[in-house]
């Protein structure tokens, strides 16, 4: 939605409600109701995902008068996953599984198609409703969600990406690949996981020792082992524990990219989250760790990005970053990882979700505040 058909009676989106469709006193909502309230605007009217999920007329009755809308993510409401794995699971003809544990890693196509079914209704519904703008495009969403699709998408507009080797179904798969390319190390990632949910760095040498680095860990159970995510990330060097590994995460759908170096910092290495508002780079932040995944919900470090790029590499931020947002044109906010070295800039992933980097600051404005003020004025 482009809001072209909105009365601009108004005098700008600025002083349009915002409708949330999030979760109920997250995280993400309290930034957003705080970026809200120091721009002197009224609260937004949040519609939780897991009673929007068994209500939907919630949404319909939230959106009856011209307003702004916000699609922000589910997280990890157990609520939600529940609906939509049952909803997931109905669409494909299959049984339900079992619930997962707390922290287990449990992201599948089951999921998936339960999401794409809730987006799907709110595309529906959002396509006879043009008095509202909208932040975020369902079908943007979706695409981004599902991060093999996304890196295709990506990569069908020029966008440089680590190489793709494709869906990887086990550990003999991974190896019989890598032999084909002649490659001793590979990123493994969950198709539809984030947060480096899932994410194996694995690399191998020629005297055939190998090692497997993950956010997962192996949990051996009476009925054989899971898989849980944990903060301090997992080495395995056995190829027993590589294999099982690997056969597990081939069951929620995995697949394989080229390891991509990282420029180094002090005694670790970086990449880059950089937010785009209205398709041009905003905030931006290096990710630096001393081991594969710099995520910093792992406990890595922050970085100031401008000290460590020179003049070529900021430029092909910039160039990258607008590329990649215009690949997502109905998508005002997304959040993208970037290695940026020697001149060039490639993107590992878009992400829908990826505006939530609290204290991070661009032009004096957090994610939640510049990104409120950037739509204002993008739709004026």
């Amino acid at each position: 939605m482009d809001g072209a058909g909105l009365p601009r009676m108004l005098d700008g989106s600025a002083h349009l409600p915002l409708v949330l469709l999030g979760v109920r006193g997250g995280k993400r909502e309290t930034l957003l109701q705080a970026a809200r309230a120091s721009l002197g605007q009224p609260a937004a009217v949040v519609v939780d995902w897991a009673e929007w999920l068994e209500q939907p007329a919630l949404l319909t009755a939230s959106l009856a008068r011209p307003c702004m809308f916000k699609i922000d993510s589910p997280g990890d409401d157990a609520r939600v996953h529940a609906v939509l794995m049952r909803e997931g699971c109905a669409s494909l003809g299959r049984s339900l599984p079992r619930a997962p544990d707390h922290g287990e890693i449990a992201v599948s196509d089951d999921w998936f198609a339960g999401l794409t079914l809730a987006l799907q209704g709110v595309a529906a519904e959002l396509s006879a409703l043009p008095h509202v703008l909208s932040f975020n495009a369902p079908d943007e969403l979706l695409l981004m969600t599902d991060k093999l699709a996304c890196q295709r998408h990506l990569a069908a507009h020029g966008i440089p990406i680590p190489r793709l080797l494709g869906p990887i179904g086990g550990y003999a798969q991974l190896r019989a690949v890598m032999d084909e390319h002649d490659l001793k190390q590979v990123f493994l990632k969950t198709r539809y996981g984030s947060s480096a949910s899932g994410v194996v760095a694995y690399r191998r040498n020629g005297r055939g020792a190998e090692q497997a680095t993950s956010s997962a860990s192996l949990v051996p159970g009476a009925d054989g082992a899971r898989l849980y995510n944990v903060k301090r990330l997992r080495s395995y060097d056995t190829q027993a524990d590589i294999v099982q590994l690997i056969d597990l995460l081939a069951r929620q759908q995995i697949y394989a990219e080229a390891w991509i170096p990282k420029p180094r910092h002090g005694n670790g290495h970086f990449d880059l989250r950089v937010l785009t508002l209205g398709g041009r780079p905003a905030h931006r932040v290096a990710r630096v760790g001393a081991r594969m995944m710099t995520n910093l919900h792992l406990d890595n470090q922050r970085a100031d990005v401008a000290s460590l790029l020179g003049d070529k590499d900021h430029a092909a931020l910039e160039q990258a970053a607008c590329a990649a947002a215009a690949a997502f044109p109905q998508s005002h906010v997304i959040g993208l990882d970037m290695v940026v070295r020697k001149g060039r800039a490639h993107v590992l992933e878009a992400n829908a979700f990826g505006d939530l980097l609290p204290r991070l600051l661009w032009q004096g404005r957090d994610t939640y505040a510049a990104q409120l003020q950037s739509f204002a004025s993008h739709e004026a």
